[in-house]
């Protein structure tokens, strides 16, 4: 089960949850914001969805899956189908119901996520750059969450969700490289399958140069405000990355190539999100 709904995953959801409540909306008060049950509610809600979504996108992707990552299918040999979309039923209605409690806006967040991800497993992922898009909204939505519960006008969250954005679509890119071969064969039109993959390269080397440049303007923001050790660990945990990830990218050619980028983005998310320790607030 664990391997169903991306445990892995759902905790490093949780982690940026939890670092965008206390370390950038309200770093004065870290512990007491983080046993709000408010924010507790808000959490379960958000990984009930995402672990909801992992699940309806297997359910739909076992025949793919079979071809791309045999050793990790789970739908129909450890979890049979009934099962599963009742699972992902179940857990996409206490993630809204959850979130509606809490205000309407939340509710109708998550339920706009769930839909999406519905459309994403169903859809859009087969389509050249509009699945790659949705998964990345979910990610800036999910940053977002926190700052959409508190009302608190906190610029620097609108950032990292705008950085959250711009990451995830360059790792769904070149996720889609690495599964060409089983999606090819199932009718689906990702963007190399379309474009071919030198150019698919060069689209996701665009969205990879709008996130250097952001992360580039950070860095220096908090260098020339003497906030240096916010930005030291931009420029070495974040943007250094991000450029050696541009050469890998560049140099790219082999499916092994493009599942060592799709790690290289789990680690730059990784040190993104362990940034927001060291942000001073801007409001």
């Amino acid at each position: 089960m664990a391997q169903l709904i991306r445990l892995p995953n759902l905790l490093m959801m949780l982690l940026c949850l939890a670092l965008v409540r206390a370390g950038l909306l309200q770093p004065a008060q870290p512990l007491r914001t983080l046993l709000d049950w408010r924010f507790g509610v808000l959490a379960v809600a958000a990984l009930c969805v995402a672990a909801a979504g992992y699940i309806i996108n297997d359910y739909y992707d076992v025949k793919i899956d079979a071809i791309n990552r045999p050793g990790r299918l789970v739908v129909g040999r450890v979890v049979n189908r009934r099962r599963a979309m009742l699972a992902h039923m179940l857990l996409s209605g206490v993630g809204v119901g959850l979130s509606g409690l809490l205000s309407p806006l939340l509710g109708l967040v998550n339920l706009g996520s769930a839909l999406l991800l519905w459309g994403y497993s169903v859809r859009f992922k087969r389509v050249a750059l509009v699945g790659n898009v949705s998964i990345a909204t979910l990610t800036g939505a999910l940053v977002l969450l926190p700052e959409l519960q508190l009302r608190t006008g906190v610029v620097s969250v609108w950032q990292y969700a705008l950085a959250a954005f711009l990451l995830t679509v360059v790792r769904e890119i070149v996720k889609d490289v690495e599964d060409m071969r089983g999606d090819a064969q199932h009718d689906c039109h990702t963007l190399p399958i379309v474009w071919g993959v030198a150019r698919t390269k060069w689209v996701a080397g665009l969205f990879l140069a709008a996130l250097v440049a952001l992360v580039a303007g950070a860095c220096g923001h908090a260098l020339t405000h003497s906030r240096l050790v916010l930005g030291g660990w931009l420029l070495l945990a974040v943007l250094g990355p991000l450029l050696w990830l541009g050469r890998l990218l560049l140099r790219a050619d082999r499916r092994r190539h493009f599942a060592q980028l799709s790690r290289w983005c789990k680690g730059i998310m990784l040190a993104g999100v362990l940034s927001m320790l060291l942000v001073e607030v801007l409001r």
